[in-house]
């Protein structure tokens, strides 16, 4: 199981999405470019000590991504899903792909996915916060997939 994150924008998300993945000990790809200096401040202050310990891998573009991708099917969480969470059986080669906070993915990136996962919302509401549907989405798959780190 893995975590991609496209061209984020918002360094306490990120580093609150990293801190997720140290502790649940989950890969992280991060496909730049970013919306402010990765070694930002804000970065640090939200995944605090744990980012040393997130095994993570950052690409200097969606081409240098696509030619390095692990395999395994790569799943968009979208709000323009086709497929409703959590209906889906998760397997443990998936790649959990989060677009920027601001924009999604754009249409490349969105047509490359393998699914396109959505999270089922009351009318009238936009979307989650991409960190707190990156622990939903990643706790439900891990559970199916009894991927949880064992202390």
């Amino acid at each position: 199981m893995r975590l991609a994150l496209y061209q984020p924008d918002i360094a306490q998300n990120t580093g609150t999405i990293l801190r997720l993945a140290a502790c649940m000990g989950v890969a992280v790809d991060v496909i730049e470019p970013c919306g402010f200096p990765f070694d930002d401040r804000r970065l640090r202050r939200a995944g605090m000590d744990y980012l040393d310990q997130v095994d993570l891998t950052r690409h200097s573009s969606w081409n240098a991504y696509v030619s390095g991708r692990q395999p395994g099917r790569l799943i968009l969480l979208t709000t323009n899903g086709d497929t409703v969470f959590p209906g889906l059986a998760f397997r443990p080669t998936d790649t959990l792909m989060l677009g920027q906070e601001s924009a999604g993915v754009p249409g490349e990136v969105h047509d490359a996915a393998d699914l396109r996962l959505r999270i089922p919302m009351r009318g009238g509401m936009r979307s989650i916060n991409v960190a707190l549907a990156a622990a939903m989405v990643l706790t439900e798959a891990l559970r199916q997939t009894k991927g949880f780190p064992t202390p």
